[in-house]
């Protein structure tokens, strides 16, 4: 019995070969655990980016990527604060990997397109530790302390910050990937540079004033990733298609049409679920974990053949990639605008007042790549000061990146 626990314990010591950081290694037992688990190999058939690959063919890697190149990121950024003389405990390690190893669990298909559709009045963060909660009953309160440090309970601050907030490892790690597998380039970070100028001064997360330009470079690569991927404008009409897809067949089933899906898909069709059932009902949780980006594709192909008008001809053009038309401004389309396109496509489609809503779409963007009021990123500077980034930049463009940027959108049947 000796020899096959140690057996078991070294067959854990795996490694992944990862396209963007080369080799990542799998550093504590209970990890290779938690990958193992159907909840997490679920994030194999959740895509990163949505729909972006309709824009750039490549971006089809998803939320299992990340999240390994994420806790890769954040083994390196323990080995950073300890080597400067900051104490983490092994525990605290554990637990923090964990932590940023888990943080997206809770994303459901196409990641962030649908986030608000399958579910109302949840985000996946919310989700995410519920998945934590459970998984730590599993493993007998073994991430209890993860959880602490996700939910920023913990009395080492820092450790919550390397997880989420705006000099965190997730976007560390989304920046760098998405901009590799999308093929812009104008997203790669030097997350090796910056990684190493963090420091913790009075308990909180900072950076050396000498990745001062590191960081800034940093905010930029994050505007311009956000206009030429997350926002760009055929993203934006792809997504939104998906979004009236579903909204369309949950329609048609509450009002008690006959739609193919799986049973998970159904479920969260057949029900208006809330963030107040995922607390109540155990079974809610167990079916989302069933949910991926193959229910809704492989409902959406079979949707193209269905008797609604509405939810075949969507599911047409989005399968077919005939994507709407989309017009963004900076200033909001006019009432008039927005009518007198309904007026066309309502007549050319032959559609009544309800379904025009379907085909045009008014909304609008919005993108703060650096917001100094929430999580800001400190600078230590070589007195032992402590300032904010937005003080000590000398570029110019980084007191601009404060001020959030909002775009308008109209877009329909071209």
């Amino acid at each position: 019995m000796q020899l096959q626990s140690k057996v078991n314990i070294n067959n854990k010591k795996k490694i992944f070969n990862d396209p963007v950081y080369g080799f990542i290694s799998i550093p504590k037992e209970i990890i290779f655990d938690i990958i193992g688990h159907p909840y997490f190999q679920r994030l194999r058939r959740i895509s990163q980016l949505g729909l972006t690959h309709l824009v750039y063919p490549g971006a089809l890697h998803t939320r299992f990527h990340h999240v390994l190149g994420a806790m890769h990121l954040m083994s390196k950024a323990v080995a950073t604060i300890r080597r400067k003389g900051n104490e983490i405990t092994d525990a605290e390690e554990e637990a923090v990997l964990l932590a940023i190893l888990l943080h997206d669990i809770g994303h459901g298909p196409f990641s962030h397109a649908l986030e608000h559709d399958i579910a109302s009045g949840i985000s996946h963060e919310e989700i995410s530790l519920f998945f934590m909660e459970k998984l730590s009953k599993e493993f007998d309160g073994k991430l209890d302390l993860a959880i602490q440090i996700f939910k920023n309970d913990y009395s080492k601050t820092f450790l919550h910050q390397l997880v989420s907030s705006q000099l965190d490892m997730d976007r560390m790690d989304y920046l760098n990937r998405d901009s590799f597998y999308t093929g812009v380039n104008e997203g790669k970070i030097g997350s090796d540079r910056i990684i190493e100028m963090i420091d913790i001064k009075d308990g909180s997360l900072v950076l050396e004033e000498k990745g001062i330009y590191s960081i800034e470079k940093f905010i930029v690569s994050r505007r311009l990733m956000y206009w030429q991927v997350y926002m760009h404008k055929t993203v934006v009409a792809g997504e939104y298609m998906l979004i009236h897809i579903l909204r369309r067949a949950k329609q048609l089933v509450q009002q008690g049409q006959k739609l193919f899906g799986s049973p998970s898909l159904l479920f969260f069709m057949e029900n208006n679920v809330s963030r107040e059932d995922f607390l109540e009902n155990q079974s809610v949780l167990e079916s989302f974990a069933q949910l991926d980006d193959f229910d809704i594709l492989s409902a959406i192909k079979v949707w193209q053949q269905h008797d609604d008008f509405v939810l075949s001809t969507l599911s047409k053009k989005l399968i077919n990639r005939e994507l709407f038309k989309i017009k963004v401004s900076k200033s909001p389309f006019s009432d008039e605008e927005v009518n007198r396109v309904k007026e066309k496509i309502q007549k050319e489609y032959s559609l009544s007042d309800n379904e025009v809503s379907y085909f045009v779409y008014s909304d609008i963007l919005r993108n703060n790549a650096y917001n100094e009021h929430k999580e800001n990123i400190n600078l230590l500077m070589k007195n032992g000061e402590v300032i904010d980034l937005a003080e000590a930049s000398d570029n110019l463009n980084i007191s601009a990146l404060t001020q959030p940027v909002e775009k308008y959108f109209l877009s329909f049947p071209a």
